[in-house]
């Protein structure tokens, strides 16, 4: 048995239980399923058998069940060296994965299982993003129960790779939309679904069509686990309204140092929760252990630093229902004050663009967000030709992921297309100086636009670009470039290579072929290799028994 292999059944057979408790399933036929997913010889095998035992009373809809074909072949990340680049050894790198995404979300559960805080997926569901090989529901070229069967098995794994605070967005088109929602209520569990938003893809009103006109996508938002163990409800999304008083921090090194205590609760934070013992800036020091819970200080905690406020002034302040920020590990902190000079409030659930009325312009507020169209403009600046249709622009993707107040989130695209939420993260980093991490997964699917795949003709290439400010054939004369610097950090490009369990070549054996270091991991001795191989991919042990 793997471990995971184990990981995925456990979860599988937890959501067994809950069916049972539910009343959804009788527990005899649990009995019989966990019985057949114990013996399931694979993952992929383990998710079938929990699939074709779904009746779906929960969420009241029915589909019939596409399958993920069987092989008897191991997959595994393989470095492309062609697509791959360095620009300086100490920034980040990126993660670019070319191949089946259900294939990708296997081998990514084996470093990044728990890790993952934010993903975000457009999956294919009208002719517009399919081509016109079928016309089936809604003149979809996709038909209904193979989307979703496809997305099941999908969001059973990205479900496994988000941390217990991460959360998932998933844009929808209106004609889907409820079949959508009604499977990740099923996944994910209809306690832990946040918000639908309705996104204003275009403006451009001149075309109405008969009846009406749809200008309105969705976005469907889900937590892995919306609720803490006390059973209270987790605040994950909150919109930060930027104002002139924002890089106004409590530092002034004009004065002398000060103690100050800050009261449990009063700060937010925009770090991963944890336990803190020291920052990573020597003007400021911490005295205490700070514990950090859900974005907020579960305990009290001291702070020593050139303050211009004395110690009483920050408790008189909170009286006055002041509270704090503290932006990243380094532990600068500002003062958010009562009247709004600086404030945090939840997000809306309207997403408009160009907001041009009175009306709209208040809900709108400060959100800067471009349609589908704007998409393409600015995709065009990078590629010079019109090769994808209607992307979403990075400023949808960029406020969507801004909402998790964490500056060194892992951002998962599974559905990556032309790479908009990889050059979304790149953008947001630059503003903020913030350390996210992208991991992109798209099948290099050929086209009459894009004969050499959309990974080789748009998606690798758009990276390049925007990341180092030329292609790979060092040519610089694209639009983008002429307004906008380097993004800068380094990327890393996979693709899913195959290789049989049962291979015995010299040289050509699972355990020759796959690269520990692709997974995160140091180099392994020969014992320890085949372990880690036997414990990480289906298949591998059996050649050993």
């Amino acid at each position: 048995m793997t471990t995971n292999m184990q990981k995925v059944k456990d979860d599988l057979l937890a959501e067994l239980d809950k069916r049972v408790a539910d009343k959804i399933i009788e527990k005899t036929n649990a009995d019989l399923l966990k019985k057949l997913i114990n013996q399931a010889e694979t993952i992929n095998e383990a998710i079938m058998i929990a699939e074709l035992g779904t009746t779906y009373k929960r969420t009241g809809f029915h589909f019939d069940k596409r399958l993920e074909k069987m092989t008897d072949t191991i997959k595994y990340f393989k470095k492309n060296k062609k697509l791959s680049f360095v620009q300086d050894p100490q920034a980040l790198t990126h993660k670019l994965i070319i191949g089946d995404n259900y294939d990708a979300l296997l081998n990514l559960l084996i470093e990044y299982r728990g890790k993952i805080d934010v993903i975000y997926i457009d999956p294919p569901y009208g002719k517009d993003s399919m081509g016109e090989f079928a016309q089936t529901n809604y003149e979809n070229a996709i038909t209904r129960d193979n989307l979703l069967s496809m997305l099941y098995p999908r969001l059973v794994l990205a479900r496994q790779l988000l941390s217990d605070n991460g959360v998932i967005f998933c844009s929808i088109d209106d004609k889907n939309q409820a079949y959508v929602k009604g499977l990740f209520d099923e996944v994910f569990g209809e306690g832990n679904f946040i918000t639908n938003f309705s996104y204003e893809k275009t403006q451009h009103f001149g075309r109405q069509k008969t009846n009406f006109y749809s200008n309105v996508d969705y976005i469907l938002c889900y937590a892995n686990k919306l609720f803490d163990a006390s059973g209270n409800k987790k605040e994950l999304l909150i919109e930060y309204e930027k104002t002139d008083f924002e890089d106004a921090p409590l530092y002034n090194a004009s004065n002398p140092e000060n103690i100050l205590e800050f009261p449990v609760g009063s700060v937010r934070f925009n770090i991963k929760d944890g336990v803190y013992r020291k920052t990573t800036d020597n003007k400021y020091r911490l005295l205490s252990e700070v514990v950090v819970e859900n974005g907020k200080n579960k305990t009290v905690f001291k702070l020593k630093f050139r303050s211009r406020w004395s110690a009483k002034k920050v408790l008189e302040e909170v009286d006055k229902g002041t509270t704090y920020w503290v932006k990243s590990e380094n532990f600068a902190i500002r003062a958010i004050y009562a009247d709004g000079k600086i404030f945090y409030e939840s997000p809306k659930q309207m997403i408009f663009t160009n907001a041009k009325n009175e009306f709209v312009a208040k809900i709108n507020e400060k959100i800067k967000v471009g349609t589908n169209e704007d998409g393409s403009s600015e995709l065009k600046e990078i590629i010079s030709v019109d090769l994808f249709g209607y992307p979403k622009p990075t400023t949808l993707i960029e406020y969507l992921i801004n909402l998790i107040r964490l500056d060194n989130a892992i951002i998962l695209d599974f559905f990556a297309g032309s790479g908009t939420t990889g050059q979304a993260v790149l953008e947001l980093n630059k503003q903020d100086g913030g350390k996210r991490q992208f991991i992109l997964a798209t099948a290099n699917e050929i086209t009459d636009t894009t004969p050499n795949g959309i990974v080789y003709d748009v998606t690798s290439k758009r990276l390049k670009r925007v990341m180092t400010g030329e292609c790979y054939d060092g040519t610089k004369d694209f639009k983008w470039r002429e307004k906008n610097g380097p993004l800068g950090d380094n990327l890393d490009v996979y693709d899913i290579a195959t290789v049989a369990n049962f291979e015995a070549t010299e040289g050509q054996t699972p355990f020759d072929v796959i690269d520990e270091t692709l997974y995160g991991k140091e180099k392994l001795g020969v014992k320890e290799k085949i372990q880690w191989v036997c414990e990480n991919f289906e298949g591998t042990q059996k050649k050993l028994e």
